[in-house]
Protein backbone atom coordinates (compact mmCIF):
# COMPACT_ATOMS: atom_id res chain seq x y z
CA UNK A 1 0.00 0.00 0.00
CA UNK A 2 1.26 3.25 -0.98
CA UNK A 3 2.28 5.84 1.68
CA UNK A 4 0.78 8.56 3.04
CA UNK A 5 3.09 12.07 1.69
CA UNK A 6 4.25 14.87 3.60
CA UNK A 7 5.04 17.79 0.76
CA UNK A 8 7.29 20.97 2.47
CA UNK A 9 5.99 23.85 1.02
CA UNK A 10 7.75 26.26 2.73
CA UNK A 11 10.07 27.64 -0.51
CA UNK A 12 6.84 28.11 -2.55
CA UNK A 13 5.22 30.14 0.11
CA UNK A 14 8.02 32.26 0.87
CA UNK A 15 8.50 32.89 -3.38
CA UNK A 16 5.17 33.76 -4.14
CA UNK A 17 5.73 36.92 -4.59
CA UNK A 18 7.76 36.74 -7.33
CA UNK A 19 6.20 36.58 -11.07
CA UNK A 20 9.34 34.42 -12.45
CA UNK A 21 10.12 31.28 -10.32
CA UNK A 22 14.21 30.17 -10.50
CA UNK A 23 14.83 26.47 -10.84
CA UNK A 24 14.21 24.84 -7.51
CA UNK A 25 11.27 27.11 -7.21
CA UNK A 26 9.95 25.20 -10.01
CA UNK A 27 11.18 22.00 -8.99
CA UNK A 28 8.68 22.59 -5.89
CA UNK A 29 5.94 23.64 -7.99
CA UNK A 30 6.68 20.65 -10.10
CA UNK A 31 6.47 18.14 -7.24
CA UNK A 32 3.17 19.78 -5.54
CA UNK A 33 1.33 19.41 -8.94
CA UNK A 34 2.66 15.97 -9.63
CA UNK A 35 1.14 14.64 -6.28
CA UNK A 36 -1.62 16.67 -6.13
CA UNK A 37 -2.57 14.65 -9.68
CA UNK A 38 -1.23 11.53 -8.42
CA UNK A 39 -2.30 11.22 -4.93
CA UNK A 40 -4.52 14.12 -3.48
CA UNK A 41 -5.90 11.93 -0.65
CA UNK A 42 -2.77 10.78 0.80
CA UNK A 43 -0.57 14.28 0.38
CA UNK A 44 -0.73 17.14 3.11
CA UNK A 45 1.23 19.92 3.23
CA UNK A 46 3.96 21.20 5.60
CA UNK A 47 5.63 24.64 6.03
CA UNK A 48 7.53 26.60 8.42
CA UNK A 49 7.08 29.56 10.73
CA UNK A 50 10.11 31.91 10.51
CA UNK A 51 10.57 31.01 14.22
CA UNK A 52 11.32 27.34 12.71
CA UNK A 53 7.94 25.92 14.03
CA UNK A 54 6.45 22.78 11.15
CA UNK A 55 2.93 22.71 10.53
CA UNK A 56 0.82 21.25 8.67
CA UNK A 57 -1.42 23.44 6.41
CA UNK A 58 -4.88 23.15 5.55
CA UNK A 59 -4.85 20.81 2.28
CA UNK A 60 -7.80 22.12 0.29
CA UNK A 61 -6.49 25.96 0.16
CA UNK A 62 -3.09 24.45 -0.41
CA UNK A 63 -4.26 22.90 -3.50
CA UNK A 64 -5.60 26.24 -4.94
CA UNK A 65 -2.47 27.95 -4.02
CA UNK A 66 -0.38 25.73 -6.25
CA UNK A 67 -2.75 25.78 -9.00
CA UNK A 68 -3.11 29.25 -9.21
CA UNK A 69 0.49 29.82 -8.46
CA UNK A 70 1.25 27.45 -11.30
CA UNK A 71 -1.10 29.67 -13.60
CA UNK A 72 1.19 32.91 -12.41
CA UNK A 73 4.13 31.44 -13.29
CA UNK A 74 2.82 29.90 -16.53
CA UNK A 75 2.56 33.73 -18.15
CA UNK A 76 -1.04 35.11 -16.67
CA UNK A 77 -0.29 37.70 -14.65
CA UNK A 78 -3.88 38.06 -13.66
CA UNK A 79 -3.12 35.09 -11.07
CA UNK A 80 -0.86 37.19 -9.22
CA UNK A 81 -3.28 38.45 -6.98
CA UNK A 82 -5.34 35.81 -6.45
CA UNK A 83 -1.89 33.72 -5.78
CA UNK A 84 -0.84 35.88 -3.10
CA UNK A 85 -4.15 36.36 -1.26
CA UNK A 86 -4.19 32.73 -1.31
CA UNK A 87 -0.75 32.58 0.03
CA UNK A 88 -1.59 35.40 2.56
CA UNK A 89 -4.32 32.57 4.16
CA UNK A 90 -1.81 29.76 3.99
CA UNK A 91 0.61 31.92 6.26
CA UNK A 92 -2.23 32.56 8.52
CA UNK A 93 -3.21 29.65 8.84
CA UNK A 94 0.06 28.72 9.61
CA UNK A 95 0.54 31.38 12.09
CA UNK A 96 -2.78 30.85 13.92
CA UNK A 97 -4.94 28.10 12.56
CA UNK A 98 -2.54 25.36 11.18
CA UNK A 99 -2.27 21.88 12.88
CA UNK A 100 0.61 21.18 14.94
CA UNK A 101 2.52 17.32 13.91
CA UNK A 102 1.16 14.46 14.91
CA UNK A 103 2.10 10.72 14.48
CA UNK A 104 1.87 9.45 10.84
CA UNK A 105 1.76 5.87 10.49
CA UNK A 106 4.43 5.32 7.80
CA UNK A 107 4.17 8.54 6.27
CA UNK A 108 7.35 10.20 4.02
CA UNK A 109 8.26 13.26 4.52
CA UNK A 110 9.51 15.01 1.27
CA UNK A 111 11.67 17.65 0.92
CA UNK A 112 12.72 19.00 -2.30
CA UNK A 113 14.18 22.37 -2.25
CA UNK A 114 17.15 23.76 0.60
CA UNK A 115 14.80 25.58 2.64
CA UNK A 116 15.36 25.66 6.22
CA UNK A 117 17.89 22.40 6.15
CA UNK A 118 20.44 24.69 7.91
CA UNK A 119 17.82 24.52 11.17
CA UNK A 120 18.29 20.46 12.03
CA UNK A 121 16.36 21.04 15.23
CA UNK A 122 13.53 22.06 12.94
CA UNK A 123 13.67 18.82 11.38
CA UNK A 124 14.75 16.57 13.81
CA UNK A 125 11.46 17.64 16.03
CA UNK A 126 9.03 17.49 12.49
CA UNK A 127 10.53 13.78 11.96
CA UNK A 128 10.00 12.70 15.55
CA UNK A 129 6.41 14.25 15.72
CA UNK A 130 5.30 12.96 13.15
CA UNK A 131 7.75 9.58 12.55
CA UNK A 132 7.89 10.18 9.14
CA UNK A 133 10.95 9.14 7.25
CA UNK A 134 12.79 12.24 5.54
CA UNK A 135 13.58 11.89 1.63
CA UNK A 136 15.34 15.01 0.98
CA UNK A 137 16.58 16.58 -2.49
CA UNK A 138 20.10 17.73 -3.09
CA UNK A 139 20.27 20.10 -5.74
CA UNK A 140 23.63 21.20 -5.95
CA UNK A 141 27.11 21.88 -3.33
CA UNK A 142 28.53 25.25 -5.32
CA UNK A 143 28.64 27.62 -2.32
CA UNK A 144 31.10 25.09 -0.70
CA UNK A 145 32.44 23.91 -3.56
CA UNK A 146 32.97 27.68 -5.19
CA UNK A 147 32.57 29.87 -2.03
CA UNK A 148 33.85 32.70 -4.32
CA UNK A 149 30.30 32.73 -6.14
CA UNK A 150 28.26 32.38 -3.81
CA UNK A 151 26.65 35.58 -0.82
CA UNK A 152 29.59 36.21 1.76
CA UNK A 153 28.84 33.08 4.41
CA UNK A 154 26.45 31.17 2.35
CA UNK A 155 29.48 28.26 2.57
CA UNK A 156 29.04 28.07 5.88
CA UNK A 157 25.05 27.67 5.96
CA UNK A 158 24.96 25.39 2.86
CA UNK A 159 27.19 23.23 5.03
CA UNK A 160 24.78 23.26 7.75
CA UNK A 161 22.36 22.03 4.95
CA UNK A 162 24.36 19.38 3.88
CA UNK A 163 25.30 17.85 7.24
CA UNK A 164 21.76 18.25 8.67
CA UNK A 165 20.65 15.89 5.01
CA UNK A 166 23.93 13.85 5.72
CA UNK A 167 22.88 12.80 9.42
CA UNK A 168 18.91 12.61 9.07
CA UNK A 169 17.65 11.86 5.73
CA UNK A 170 16.18 8.60 5.18
CA UNK A 171 17.22 8.42 1.55
CA UNK A 172 18.03 11.37 -0.52
CA UNK A 173 17.20 12.27 -4.55
CA UNK A 174 19.90 13.73 -6.57
CA UNK A 175 19.35 15.97 -9.43
CA UNK A 176 22.37 14.45 -11.06
CA UNK A 177 25.15 12.37 -10.43
CA UNK A 178 27.66 14.93 -10.63
CA UNK A 179 26.15 16.29 -7.46
CA UNK A 180 26.10 12.50 -5.90
CA UNK A 181 29.72 12.77 -6.06
CA UNK A 182 30.24 16.26 -4.60
CA UNK A 183 27.65 14.69 -1.48
CA UNK A 184 29.22 12.09 -0.78
CA UNK A 185 31.92 13.26 1.43
CA UNK A 186 29.16 14.22 3.74
CA UNK A 187 28.44 10.78 4.06
CA UNK A 188 31.63 9.30 4.27
CA UNK A 189 32.54 12.51 7.20
CA UNK A 190 29.80 10.42 9.40
CA UNK A 191 30.01 6.57 7.99
CA UNK A 192 26.33 6.73 6.56
CA UNK A 193 25.31 5.05 4.03
CA UNK A 194 21.86 5.98 2.61
CA UNK A 195 19.51 5.16 -0.57
CA UNK A 196 19.76 7.55 -2.98
CA UNK A 197 17.99 8.16 -6.36
CA UNK A 198 19.65 9.97 -9.10
CA UNK A 199 16.45 11.60 -11.11
CA UNK A 200 17.42 14.32 -13.81
CA UNK A 201 15.03 17.16 -13.85
CA UNK A 202 12.56 16.72 -15.84
CA UNK A 203 11.64 19.46 -18.97
CA UNK A 204 8.39 20.57 -19.54
CA UNK A 205 6.92 20.06 -23.18
CA UNK A 206 4.55 22.85 -24.19
CA UNK A 207 3.44 23.22 -27.89
CA UNK A 208 6.05 24.30 -30.47
CA UNK A 209 6.70 28.12 -29.77
CA UNK A 210 6.76 29.85 -32.87
CA UNK A 211 10.12 32.17 -32.75
CA UNK A 212 9.43 35.90 -31.34
CA UNK A 213 9.13 38.59 -34.82
CA UNK A 214 11.29 40.75 -34.49
CA UNK A 215 11.71 40.46 -31.00
CA UNK A 216 15.21 41.56 -30.48
CA UNK A 217 15.65 42.99 -33.81
CA UNK A 218 18.32 41.79 -36.50
CA UNK A 219 20.76 40.59 -37.27
CA UNK A 220 20.53 36.99 -35.66
CA UNK A 221 20.83 36.23 -31.84
CA UNK A 222 22.05 34.40 -29.24
CA UNK A 223 20.64 33.86 -25.52
CA UNK A 224 21.74 33.00 -22.51
CA UNK A 225 19.41 31.89 -19.52
CA UNK A 226 20.02 32.19 -15.69
CA UNK A 227 20.45 34.62 -12.58
CA UNK A 228 23.22 37.13 -13.92
CA UNK A 229 25.48 36.45 -11.22
CA UNK A 230 29.75 35.98 -11.56
CA UNK A 231 29.37 32.23 -12.01
CA UNK A 232 27.14 32.30 -15.02
CA UNK A 233 30.51 33.93 -16.02
CA UNK A 234 28.16 37.13 -18.06
CA UNK A 235 31.62 39.12 -17.61
CA UNK A 236 33.27 36.69 -20.14
CA UNK A 237 30.73 36.30 -22.62
CA UNK A 238 30.07 40.95 -22.14
CA UNK A 239 33.79 41.35 -22.75
CA UNK A 240 33.74 38.77 -25.54
CA UNK A 241 29.98 40.78 -27.24
CA UNK A 242 31.82 44.55 -26.83
CA UNK A 243 34.62 42.81 -28.82
CA UNK A 244 32.18 41.71 -31.85
CA UNK A 245 30.70 45.06 -31.44
CA UNK A 246 33.29 46.86 -32.18
CA UNK A 247 34.65 44.55 -34.72
CA UNK A 248 31.21 43.85 -36.85
CA UNK A 249 29.37 46.94 -36.28
CA UNK A 250 25.79 46.78 -37.54
CA UNK A 251 27.05 43.14 -38.22
CA UNK A 252 27.51 42.07 -34.78
CA UNK A 253 25.21 39.36 -33.47
CA UNK A 254 22.97 40.42 -30.43
CA UNK A 255 22.90 38.57 -27.19
CA UNK A 256 19.55 38.18 -25.29
CA UNK A 257 20.20 38.04 -21.29
CA UNK A 258 17.17 36.39 -20.01
CA UNK A 259 17.56 36.53 -15.76
CA UNK A 260 16.85 37.94 -12.66
CA UNK A 261 20.17 40.61 -11.39
CA UNK A 262 21.86 38.84 -8.78
CA UNK A 263 24.75 39.72 -6.27
CA UNK A 264 28.43 40.02 -6.35
CA UNK A 265 28.09 41.30 -9.88
CA UNK A 266 28.69 45.51 -10.11
CA UNK A 267 31.53 44.81 -13.03
CA UNK A 268 28.74 43.03 -15.02
CA UNK A 269 26.21 45.49 -14.28
CA UNK A 270 28.85 48.25 -15.36
CA UNK A 271 28.75 46.98 -18.33
CA UNK A 272 25.33 46.68 -18.92
CA UNK A 273 24.19 49.67 -17.86
CA UNK A 274 27.27 51.87 -19.07
CA UNK A 275 28.92 50.30 -22.30
CA UNK A 276 27.67 51.57 -25.28
CA UNK A 277 28.58 48.37 -27.36
CA UNK A 278 27.24 46.64 -25.12
CA UNK A 279 24.00 48.53 -24.87
CA UNK A 280 23.79 48.58 -28.60
CA UNK A 281 23.56 44.83 -28.96
CA UNK A 282 22.90 43.40 -25.88
CA UNK A 283 18.89 42.74 -24.75
CA UNK A 284 18.08 42.34 -21.21
CA UNK A 285 15.33 40.72 -19.12
CA UNK A 286 14.76 40.18 -16.02
CA UNK A 287 11.43 38.78 -15.05
CA UNK A 288 9.97 36.92 -18.48
CA UNK A 289 7.11 34.69 -18.65
CA UNK A 290 7.99 30.92 -19.59
CA UNK A 291 6.06 31.09 -22.70
CA UNK A 292 8.13 34.54 -23.59
CA UNK A 293 11.15 33.03 -22.80
CA UNK A 294 10.07 30.08 -25.10
CA UNK A 295 9.72 31.90 -28.49
CA UNK A 296 12.43 34.23 -27.55
CA UNK A 297 14.49 30.98 -27.32
CA UNK A 298 13.03 29.21 -30.24
CA UNK A 299 14.75 31.93 -32.77
CA UNK A 300 18.07 31.78 -31.56
CA UNK A 301 21.06 30.37 -33.08
CA UNK A 302 22.10 28.74 -30.10
CA UNK A 303 21.89 29.14 -26.17
CA UNK A 304 24.87 30.21 -24.42
CA UNK A 305 26.01 28.63 -21.30
CA UNK A 306 29.99 29.67 -20.24
CA UNK A 307 29.30 28.72 -16.40
CA UNK A 308 32.13 28.16 -13.95
CA UNK A 309 29.86 25.52 -11.93
CA UNK A 310 26.34 24.66 -12.12
CA UNK A 311 24.76 21.41 -10.25
CA UNK A 312 22.03 20.74 -13.01
CA UNK A 313 21.97 23.00 -15.82
CA UNK A 314 17.90 23.22 -16.66
CA UNK A 315 18.52 25.83 -19.64
CA UNK A 316 20.17 23.40 -21.17
CA UNK A 317 17.98 20.36 -21.48
CA UNK A 318 15.31 23.35 -22.13
CA UNK A 319 16.91 24.40 -24.96
CA UNK A 320 17.97 21.04 -26.37
CA UNK A 321 14.40 19.70 -25.56
CA UNK A 322 13.17 23.06 -28.24
CA UNK A 323 15.42 22.15 -31.10
CA UNK A 324 18.37 25.03 -30.02
CA UNK A 325 21.52 24.14 -30.30
CA UNK A 326 23.91 24.78 -26.97
CA UNK A 327 27.15 26.11 -26.42
CA UNK A 328 28.14 25.55 -22.92
CA UNK A 329 31.37 24.53 -20.81
CA UNK A 330 32.38 20.90 -20.14
CA UNK A 331 31.23 20.65 -16.89
CA UNK A 332 29.67 16.96 -15.88
CA UNK A 333 26.66 17.81 -14.57
CA UNK A 334 26.15 19.54 -18.46
CA UNK A 335 27.43 16.69 -20.02
CA UNK A 336 25.19 14.27 -17.78
CA UNK A 337 22.35 16.23 -19.96
CA UNK A 338 23.40 16.75 -23.34
CA UNK A 339 26.08 13.84 -24.06
CA UNK A 340 27.66 14.52 -26.95
CA UNK A 341 25.41 17.07 -28.39
CA UNK A 342 26.54 20.55 -27.49
CA UNK A 343 29.69 22.02 -28.58
CA UNK A 344 31.23 22.35 -25.76
CA UNK A 345 34.55 25.17 -24.80
CA UNK A 346 36.02 25.94 -21.83
CA UNK A 347 34.87 28.91 -19.43
CA UNK A 348 38.24 30.50 -20.09
CA UNK A 349 38.94 30.17 -23.89
CA UNK A 350 37.24 33.41 -25.01
CA UNK A 351 39.34 32.91 -28.43
CA UNK A 352 36.74 29.65 -28.57
CA UNK A 353 33.69 30.95 -27.67
CA UNK A 354 34.04 33.76 -30.36
CA UNK A 355 35.56 31.34 -32.90
CA UNK A 356 31.99 29.34 -32.35
CA UNK A 357 29.78 31.73 -31.80
CA UNK A 358 30.92 33.27 -35.41
CA UNK A 359 30.39 29.75 -36.77
CA UNK A 360 26.75 29.68 -35.63
CA UNK A 361 26.43 33.24 -36.73
CA UNK A 362 26.43 32.34 -40.36
CA UNK A 363 23.24 30.67 -41.85
CA UNK A 364 25.14 27.75 -43.49
CA UNK A 365 26.80 27.34 -40.42
CA UNK A 366 28.77 23.49 -40.21
CA UNK A 367 29.11 22.97 -36.89
CA UNK A 368 25.86 24.09 -36.19
CA UNK A 369 24.62 21.43 -38.82
CA UNK A 370 26.18 19.22 -36.84
CA UNK A 371 25.00 19.63 -33.66
CA UNK A 372 21.53 19.63 -34.90
CA UNK A 373 22.46 16.38 -36.68
CA UNK A 374 23.91 15.20 -33.43
CA UNK A 375 20.05 16.81 -31.92
CA UNK A 376 18.12 14.42 -33.73
CA UNK A 377 18.97 11.56 -31.67
CA UNK A 378 18.92 13.03 -28.26
CA UNK A 379 16.22 12.37 -25.69
CA UNK A 380 15.08 14.89 -23.40
CA UNK A 381 14.67 13.86 -19.42
CA UNK A 382 10.85 13.91 -18.73
CA UNK A 383 9.06 14.23 -15.37
CA UNK A 384 7.18 11.09 -16.12
CA UNK A 385 10.96 9.49 -15.69
CA UNK A 386 11.81 11.51 -12.97
CA UNK A 387 9.06 10.51 -10.61
CA UNK A 388 9.65 6.84 -11.47
CA UNK A 389 12.45 7.18 -10.11
CA UNK A 390 11.20 8.94 -7.01
CA UNK A 391 8.38 6.53 -6.86
CA UNK A 392 10.60 3.42 -6.70
CA UNK A 393 12.80 5.29 -3.96
CA UNK A 394 9.68 5.69 -1.83
CA UNK A 395 8.71 1.84 -2.53
CA UNK A 396 11.80 1.20 -1.24
CA UNK A 397 11.45 3.21 1.84
CA UNK A 398 8.34 2.53 2.76
CA UNK A 399 8.97 -1.89 2.51
CA UNK A 400 9.40 -4.63 4.86
CA UNK A 401 12.57 -3.93 6.65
Amino acid sequence: MAPPLILDLSRLLWRSRRNVPTGIDRVELEYAKHYIAVAPDRLDFVATTLLGRSRFLPRRLSQHFVAALDRLWQGNAGEARPARALAMRLRLALLFGAADPAPMADAVYLHVSHHHLDRPRTIARFRRQTGAKFVCMIHDLIPIEWPEYARPKHDLRHTRRMETVAAQADAIILNSAATGRSFQPFLDRIGRSIPAAVALLGVAQPAPAAPAANAVGEPPYFVMIGTIEPRKNHLMLLALWRELANDLGDQAPRLVLIGQRGWENENIVDLLDRSPPIRRTVTEYNALPDDEMARILAGARALLLPSFAEGYGLPVAEALSAGIPVICTPLPALREIGGDVPEYRDALDGTGWRAAILDYLQPDSPLRAAQLERLAAWRAPSWADHFARIDALIAELSGPA
